[in-house]
């Protein structure tokens, strides 16, 4: 039996999550945007639950096209907040919005919303060699200046909490602990 980090459950779609995405790193604006809006609705929630419903996000966010969400209109905010397979969360809903206008900002002044984001940690990953659970930090200095940077464009939802969950998620930093088969060769 394969061992993996101490916050992945026995459900499948955790492992598969594991196993195939987190970590890796994402250089794509459309699979980071994804990432950007599933961060933020997990605000407060386990990520579980988020996972548990990322299908039902990409239909009612139409598979995450920000260039859609931006424009979306009152009637399908409207929409959104009564869709049982999403978090139904007025804010959160709102900030999906506002968060896909700033996104498409950003792209135009850095190119894409890859090189602004990859340049906290000088374009390639941080591998962090954590042994133990409480090794594995909620934020740190990067995700602090991430986050103060996003709230002040304007972004919201983007507590520097959020923000390292985002870093982990798109192989920002690869925080794999020793007892994970994922982190086989990175610490040698």
């Amino acid at each position: 039996m394969k061992q993996r980090c101490f916050w992945v459950t026995d459900s499948k779609l955790y492992e598969e999550y594991h196993d195939n995405e987190w970590g890796n790193p994402v250089f794509d604006d459309e699979t980071l945007f994804e990432f950007l809006l599933l961060e933020t609705f997990q605000a407060g929630l386990s990520w579980i639950t988020i996972l548990n419903k990322r299908e039902n996000f990409r239909k009612a966010f139409d598979n995450f096209d920000y260039q859609k969400i931006a424009q979306y209109s009152d009637q399908k905010y409207q929409e959104l907040l009564h869709d049982e397979g999403i978090i139904r969360n007025r804010l959160k809903i709102q900030s999906a919005i506002t968060n896909a206008q700033l996104f498409m900002e950003i792209q135009q002044e850095f190119g894409s919303f890859s090189n602004f984001i990859w340049r906290f940690v000088d374009e390639k990953p941080k591998i962090n060699c954590f042994h133990q659970r409480n090794e594995v930090p909620a934020t740190t200095e990067i995700s602090d200046a991430i986050s103060k940077t996003l709230k002040k464009r304007g972004f919201k939802f983007v507590g520097s909490t959020v923000m390292y969950a985002f870093m982990q998620a798109v192989g920002m930093v690869n925080d794999h602990t020793k007892n994970c088969f994922k982190f086989h060769d990175l610490c040698k």
